[in-house]
């Protein structure tokens, strides 16, 4: 924790020093000791929220049997969904362009903190994924679920699902490396990558919907609660609070429209899929029905993730503590030359120059 971010045993900042940060208030705004348990306590709740969503949404698709057979009707409505189908069997290099995008990914991610030499964000961005990716095979593999007498022939699917955990910690590690102003556009772009990238685990069969969303749930919560850390060791500060929005605005404008539309046309279409009778045979309007609601409700709740993402951290840069001021001329000189250890505020100790 920095110095100027320390507060006092009865909880509130303690007074201002010579050469401390005073431009918190004189600049940001802000009291000393105020900006970093804000950050800490806003991501403390993401991370919180996001957790609470996961269990209701492992309680909802994964322990009750409407919600499994809502996912397995999304999961089989990908054969009876024309659309999705022509495009895997003209593009079969999908798969491979997948595996390759999240590999290039992990490698931009490590290029990109490296080259900038934020060794210590770097290491935090990629031990928050490799946190992510644990945290889903740990789900994959210990959380309790029903035991299926018949599974339909459908594939056995992990919850969450890693290739979205993998591209949406990509996305979001990109917060800690990408420059404050690069932000927007760098985590937004991303972001849409990891969109497509669970849209095609859905539409190619390799997960249920529950395991997209479930995914997005993960990291949120790892990067929030990476955030928080941050926040609490004081490596924070404000932001500019001007700068230019087109590139960011290029990117989350298109995030936001498919949040809002997947979560929206989502939610409309839940209600007639949760109806399906409970044995086969199913009615293919209702499975097509069903694989679209799955892809709408996956896709919004992804972009929704990186949306709160950049929401939490609003004018917060992450890239460490600010220069202390140092001020010099002739008002300083009357009170004394400072030492090179020594810091030095806007005002003085010189009587004869008080201000009345």
């Amino acid at each position: 924790m920095a110095s100027y971010d320390r507060p006092r045993a009865g909880g509130s900042p303690r007074p201002l020093k010579t050469g401390d940060t005073w431009w918190y208030a004189a600049v940001a705004g802000e009291a000393a000791g105020s900006f970093s348990t804000r950050v800490r306590t806003r991501t403390r709740r993401g991370c919180l929220g996001a957790v609470l969503l996961l269990t209701v949404v492992y309680a909802g698709l994964v322990l009750t049997a409407t919600g499994r057979r809502w996912g397995d009707a999304a999961m089989t409505g990908r054969r009876a969904d024309g659309a999705a189908t022509t495009v895997l069997r003209d593009h079969p290099s999908l798969a491979g362009f997948t595996t390759l995008s999240l590999v290039l990914g992990c490698v931009l991610l490590l290029a990109v903190g490296l080259i900038r030499k934020r060794y210590a964000l770097t290491g935090l961005a990629a031990g928050s994924v490799v946190t992510a990716l644990a945290l889903t095979g740990l789900l994959q593999r210990y959380a309790p679920r029903p035991r299926l007498a018949d599974a339909g022939g459908l594939a056995s699917t992990g919850f969450p699902s890693a290739q979205t955990t993998l591209a949406l910690g990509i996305a979001f590690g990109l917060v800690l490396v990408v420059p404050y102003r690069l932000r927007a556009a760098a985590v937004g772009a991303a972001t849409l990558w990891a969109v497509g990238v669970g849209a095609y685990t859905v539409a190619a069969g390799q997960h249920r919907p529950g395991d997209v969303i479930a995914a997005a749930l993960v990291v949120l919560a790892v990067f929030c609660g990476a955030l928080a850390l941050l926040a609490r060791r004081g490596q924070v500060r404000p932001g500019a609070r001007r700068g230019p929005a087109l590139p960011g605005l290029l990117v989350t404008v298109p995030l936001v429209l498919i949040a809002a539309g997947g979560l929206g046309v989502g939610l409309w279409l839940l209600g007639d899929t949760l109806t399906l009778p409970s044995a086969a045979p199913y009615d293919p309007a209702d499975l097509r029905l069903a694989h679209r609601c799955g892809q709408a409700l996956a896709a919004g709740v992804v972009a929704a993730a990186g949306l709160v993402l950049l929401g939490l951290l609003r004018r917060v840069d992450v890239e460490g503590a600010p220069t202390p001021y140092r001020l010099g001329g002739p008002f300083v000189e009357a009170a004394g030359v400072p030492g090179d250890g020594e810091l030095v505020g806007p005002f003085t100790e010189d009587l004869d120059h008080e201000i009345s």
